[in-house]
C-alpha cells in the first residue's frame, strides 16, 4: 500500500493533487502546529496577468496552536463575499469559469469555522470534481505517539497503517533516509512534477499557481492528464 502525508493547504498547486492521486491512502496532518506565511491558509491566483494572494482570515490565537485548533475570523462571513468577488473578477472570462466557480462557491460558502475542517473539505471537493478516489486519513485519528517528529512520525504512521511504500514530493529528498525506511520495511520514493503549462489570458505564463487557476483554464479531462504528469524517483 502506497502512503503519502501532507499538511492541509488552501487550494494547493497541482503537485499536491498529483501526490494524492499517486497514493492509495493520503494522510492529512491536523494535529501539527500552524505555521504563518506558509500555504495552509493562503495561495496565489492570477489577477490581471500577475500572481496575487488569496487568504483565509484567522481568529487571533497562540503561535503554538495546532492547525485543528485554529478558527476562521468572525469577519469571514463578509470576507468570503470579497474573496468570491476577487476570484470572479479574475477569472470570469476563463473558459471553465462557470463549473469551477460553482465548485468554489460551494466550498467557500461552507458554514465550517474550524480552519482544518474548512481546508480539508475544500481538498475533498476538488478531488471529487477530478474523480480522484484516494482514501483520506486524518492524522489525529491514527493511533500512535503523536509527540514523534519528522521522519520518526512518518515511519510510525506508515507502520500503523501497514504501508509498504511512502511517497513524498521531491522537495523532501534531503529530509528522509532511504536506509532508515528500508530498515523499517518501507520503500521510500519521491515524485517530481513535470512542467505543467497551459494557455492563460496572455502569452506570458505564470507558473505554480493555485489549482483554481489550472481548473479555470482547462477542461476537467485535461486537468486529469496534468495530474498524471509526473515521474517517480526511486
Amino acid at each position: 500500500m502506497k502512503l503519502a502525508i501532507m499538511q492541509p493547504y488552501l487550494f494547493p498547486y497541482i503537485g499536491y493533487f498529483q501526490l494524492i492521486q499517486a497514493a492509495d491512502k493520503f494522510v492529512v496532518y491536523d494535529n501539527i502546529q500552524f505555521t504563518k506565511k506558509g500555504w495552509i491558509n493562503r495561495n496565489r491566483i492570477l489577477v490581471n496577468g500577475k500572481d496575487e494572494y488569496i487568504t483565509l482570515p484567522l481568529k487571533k490565537g497562540s503561535d503554538f496552536l495546532n492547525i485543528n485548533e485554529r478558527k476562521l475570523a468572525d469577519t469571514f462571513t463578509t470576507d468570503r463575499i470579497k474573496l468570491l468577488r476577487k476570484i470572479n473578477e479574475a477569472y470570469k472570462k476563463a473558459p471553465e469559469f462557470k463549473p469551477v466557480f460553482s465548485l468554489l462557491e460551494s466550498v467557500i460558502n461552507s458554514n465550517e469555522e474550524n480552519l482544518f475542517d474548512f481546508i480539508f473539505q475544500s481538498i475533498q471537493a476538488v478531488c471529487k470534481y477530478l474523480d480522484i478516489a484516494t482514501e483520506f486519513v486524518i492524522s489525529s485519528t491514527v493511533p500512535l505517539d503523536h509527540q514523534l517528529k519528522a521522519q520518526d512520525k512518518v515511519i510510525a504512521i506508515c507502520k500503523t497503517l501497514n504501508a509498504s511504500q511512502y511517497i513524498n514530493p521531491i522537495g523532501g529528498l534531503d529530509l528522509y533516509s532511504k536506509e532508515t525506511f528500508k530498515q523499517n520495511n518501507i520503500e521510500l520514493n519521491f515524485i517530481k512534477t513535470n512542467v505543467v503549462e497551459y494557455k492563460q489570458f496572455s502569452d506570458e505564463f505564470v507558473p505554480a499557481l493555485s489549482i483554481i487557476d489550472v481548473l479555470m483554464f482547462n477542461p476537467k479531462e485535461k486537468v486529469q492528464q496534468f495530474i498524471q504528469s509526473y515521474y517517480t524517483i526511486i
